[in-house]
């Protein structure tokens, strides 16, 4: 299983999302946010973690609520 980061999730925002990263310290924070969480969720998936259920679905409930939040500031 391949973990996808934002720049293949939204490969038109590419330009958008270098640039807010360096420029915008709340992106920058969310985008670190989601990119743990997303590395861990990876782990989980291919098996090289093994977490509750209950563990794996906060995960992946912050990793929605994150990628909302990104894809909010990317559209402005």
């Amino acid at each position: 299983m391949e973990a996808h980061t934002l720049l293949e999730d939204f490969p038109e925002f590419k330009e958008k999302i270098q640039a807010l990263k360096t420029s915008n310290e709340h992106f920058k924070r969310l985008y670190g946010e989601y990119d743990l969480i997303n590395h861990d969720l990876h782990r989980i998936e291919t098996g090289a973690e093994v977490v509750s259920e209950d563990v794996r679905n906060t995960l992946h409930s912050e990793r929605v609520h994150l990628k909302d939040q990104i894809y909010i500031l990317l559209k402005n």
